[in-house]
């Protein structure tokens, strides 16, 4: 093995700074003291590196020398002399021995034995050597040690960076009390103290006390910073308080202090917090039009969104744009479990396991939240020995599983029943020091009720009830719907009855949990009158009536299925998907039964049906039984298929239905041409689109909307600018109405690509299709013209932004223009000047 240890000769960037974050905020201070000319390297930081050649790795250390022996007062050098226990060390060092001790041994000993102790300014440079290394135990003790020195001398310095240790471990109160016990010392508080409390009650959630904080801070004639507007917009959006958030917001730029970078990414988090998933996604599209430029935590929040709202292949293109080479934000360990988490819930764990390898080989070090996202993705589907495999990964890893490792390897033998081992789990959690949550205890309770084990489940629920954890609603849904497998029918009555002595409330899921326990024993009677209680409190759906409908086929009540069909009809809840496929399924069976022939249509309706409930394979097994029996698959079953692929998230195969098309000869409809461009906006293929655009080009006036906007969007993203001004200006020319939706996606594309002539040009066309643009569309030219336009060109575009803002409603939507005094043609004229 080769490693070197030694200093390196090199001059190393801030990066490598523990603090850089924080450095850039404020200057940084210095300390200055009589033998500064003996000594003037008394507090430089000198970096030392360790070199392991055989593994490929290195570490940088900063190394803090602070005052010596020979800086302090004579009187206490020829003190320390004739005693040989006291140690000249550097401040480093005596960091570094604190260190490996327990925060219970004998620290004070070490301190003792330290010359430095005699130089007053070593003790501020101590503790943030220690605040920074994060132990708090260990700071607190020396900081303790520090106010018994009689050379001691309380600096506001000190008393900030133990506040913000406190903010750190969410230590409120003792942060607070810190506050009030530097006055004490005759510390008058600054800024970066009331930040720094601000901070603490921010990471705790208090987000009230942070406002309190604010207005001492104004009371004491100190003027807040952007940092204290960040700290307390966080204290809000952490809570949820997401319009509270954005009213400090507004405060802070009235005030003059404008947002930065920090600040909207804080705005973004607020929203996401608050589960307001499209304002952020809003918000990030205002923030475009600004100088500030996103990072990764920003798309990071964009992503997480878009996952949220079930926007998957938007999500992906975000992905995929910030793994690209030129991208400024690439993305990190946060972006990589987004879209694991996306791919589990899609039940794509293929791909789930795709992006988990990408990440480690891409050399990013996954956290425990990545872990546990990859895990939970096999134990959704009931994978244990997968799930059990990325469970021992943790651990070789160095991390340490926590309790959601624990419950998602318990749920996975639950669903793959095996109750025991799932108990083995549970134990095993308890063994390591964790104790199980409500999730936890629900997971075993269903490990139990699965398997039709219902009296070890009960006994789970006692269990959890000892441990002083209320049950819930869940724990409630799973116990019934388990009584309903076990036909329990006593057990039903027992345990809705502890229910309502506990307080629970039903949801639907346990409603309908209940209703079809006791239909499974045959209490028709009881599962009517429960069905009855909840009509009166909440809304039945289609699995409601599904249950009711069957149950009374199976008992032969056909007139109360037929009557909660029409009742199911009357409140114009759908069928849901498995109803219909299994009744199609039924129907198509019969006709092959009774020697018919199914036709064209008949296989259609089946590739439909499947593709609706999102089953791809049977889709195209349907498609290939079709091609074995000589019937010729029309425009519509081909399309019903690539409708199923894209469902699927299996682009590859369009593309193969589009070959087989053309083998075949058929045309492309406008079916087609969408679901196509789809699957290419996933491969990221725009060959192919162009080519088929280039054969629907005679038809191109004709398509709708939706169509020419899905294209037209395609096109920009993958940067064919002049193709998609083509397209644009062939549809324009042809007479075709367009709308402020499709302006908007070219000039969305052409700021992206930063063709500003072009943008000024298209809204120039906007205004004489007597379409009036927004504000925001103005601002968006606002920031090339100040880069590369001139003044009479930003002269002229602020005037129409003010224009604009007179006008009412013209924030909410965009409207007829009316008579205004300047044009987009106006700003054309002065660019091309």
């Amino acid at each position: 093995m080769t490693a070197l240890t030694h200093q390196i000769p090199l001059k190393f960037s801030h990066q490598l700074h523990p603090n850089h974050h924080q450095s850039h905020s404020k200057p940084r201070k210095t300390i200055k003291c009589n033998k500064a000319s003996r000594n003037p390297g008394a507090w430089e930081r000198k970096k030392q590196g360790y070199v392991d050649y055989d593994k490929g790795e290195h570490h940088v250390k900063e190394h803090v020398s602070g005052l010596r022996k020979d800086d302090i007062p004579r009187r206490y050098k020829l003190k320390v002399e004739a005693d040989r226990f006291q140690k000249d060390w550097s401040i480093t060092q005596v960091v570094n021995k604190i260190m490996t001790l327990n925060h219970w041994d004998d620290i004070d000993g070490v301190l003792n034995h330290w010359v430095g102790r005699f130089a007053r300014k070593n003790y501020p440079v101590l503790i943030k050597e220690m605040t920074q290394l994060g132990s708090i135990e260990h700071a607190n003790h020396v900081f303790r040690w520090m106010k018994n020195q009689k050379n001691y001398c309380a600096q506001n310095d000190i008393y900030n960076m133990m506040i913000r240790l406190h903010a750190r471990h969410n230590h409120v109160d003792q942060a607070r009390g810190l506050f009030f016990e530097m006055q004490e010392w005759k510390c008058k508080p600054d800024a970066e103290t009331y930040n720094a409390l601000i901070n603490a009650h921010g990471r705790a959630g208090q987000w009230r006390w942070a406002m309190n904080i604010m207005e001492d801070m104004l009371r004491a004639a100190i003027p807040p910073s952007r940092s204290t507007y960040n700290n307390l917009i966080n204290a809000c959006g952490s809570s949820g308080n997401w319009r509270e958030a954005l009213k400090i917001c507004k405060h802070m730029t009235d005030n003059g202090v404008g947002p930065d970078l920090v600040t909207h990414n804080i705005i973004l988090s607020a929203y996401k917090t608050g589960a307001q998933y499209s304002k952020a996604l809003s918000y990030f599209d205002l923030m475009k039009g600004t100088n500030i430029r996103p990072d990764t935590t920003t798309f990071n929040i964009r992503l997480h969104c878009l996952v949220k709202l079930g926007q998957y292949s938007e999500a992906a293109d975000v992905f995929n744009s910030m793994r690209d080479r030129k991208s400024e934000c690439p993305p990190d360990v946060v972006t990589f479990t987004s879209i694991m988490h996306m791919y589990s819930i899609c039940g794509e764990i293929e791909k789930c396991k795709a992006v988990f390898d990408t990440m480690l080989a891409e050399g990013l070090k996954p956290n425990i939240v990545a872990y546990n996202t990859f895990l939970g993705a096999y134990a959704s589907r009931g994978m244990n020995e997968e799930a059990l495999g990325v469970f021992n990964e943790i651990k070789q890893s160095g991390l340490r599983p926590d309790i959601v490792s624990y419950t998602s390897l318990l749920n996975a033998y639950g669903r793959s029943r095996q109750p025991d081992k799932a108990r083995e789990i549970f134990d095993s959690m308890r063994q390591h020091n964790w104790k199980p949550n409500i999730v936890s205890y629900n997971a075993l309770i269903d490990a139990y009720g699965s398997s039709g084990r219902l009296a070890e489940a009960v006994e789970v629920l006692h269990e959890m009830e000892r441990e002083g954890i209320q049950p819930n609603v869940v724990s409630i849904s799973t116990l019934l719907a388990a009584c309903g497998r076990c036909s329990e029918m006593v057990k039903i009555d027992s345990i809705l009855s502890a229910a309502e002595r506990r307080g629970i409330e039903l949801n639907l899921v346990a409603y309908n949990s209940a209703i079809g326990s006791y239909m499974n024993v045959g209490e028709y009677d009881k599962a009517l009158a429960l069905y009855k209680s909840m009509r009166k409190k909440i809304k039945p759906d289609c699995v409601t009536y599904n249950v009711l409908i069957n149950a009374c086929c199976r008992m032969s009540k056909y007139d109360q299925a037929v009557d909660f069909l029409d009742e199911m009809t009357n409140l114009k809840i759908p069928m849901s998907k498995e109803g219909r496929v299994a009744e199609a399924e039924s129907m198509f069976t019969k006709m092959k039964e009774a020697g018919c022939q199914p036709d064209v249509i008949a296989y259609t309706t089946m590739i439909h049906a499947y593709g609706e409930s999102e089953k791809w394979e049977k889709a195209y097994a349907i498609f290939q039984e079709m091609e074995a029996n000589d019937i010729q698959p029309n425009l519509i079953a081909c399309s019903a298929l690539m409708r199923a692929f894209n469902k699927a998230s299996q682009p590859a195969k369009v593309l193969s239905v589009l070959e087989y098309m053309k083998e075949k000869d058929l045309l492309v409809n406008e079916g087609i041409f969408f679901e196509v461009i789809s699957a290419c906006s996933l491969l990221r293929d725009w060959k192919t689109v162009i080519d088929l655009t280039k054969v629907m080009e005679p038809s191109l006036h004709k398509i709708s909307t939706g169509l020419m906007n899905h294209l037209l969007r395609f096109l920009g993203k993958s940067g064919r600018m002049e193709t998609m001004m083509k397209v644009f200006l062939k549809i324009v020319g042809s007479g075709t109405e367009i709308g402020y939706p499709t302006y908007s996606i070219v000039l969305k594309n052409l700021l992206a690509a930063g063709n500003w002539r072009k943008y000024m040009e298209v809204l120039q066309w906007m205004e004489e299709a007597g379409l009036e643009p927004s504000i925001e569309m103005y601002r968006n030219l606002l920031f090339f013209a100040q880069r590369s336009g001139g003044a009479d060109l930003i002269g002229i575009i602020q005037e129409r932004i003010d224009s604009l803002k007179s006008k009412p409603g013209n924030l909410i939507s965009p409207k007829k223009i009316s008579q205004c005094p300047l044009s987009a043609s106006d700003l054309t004229d002065v660019a091309m000047n």
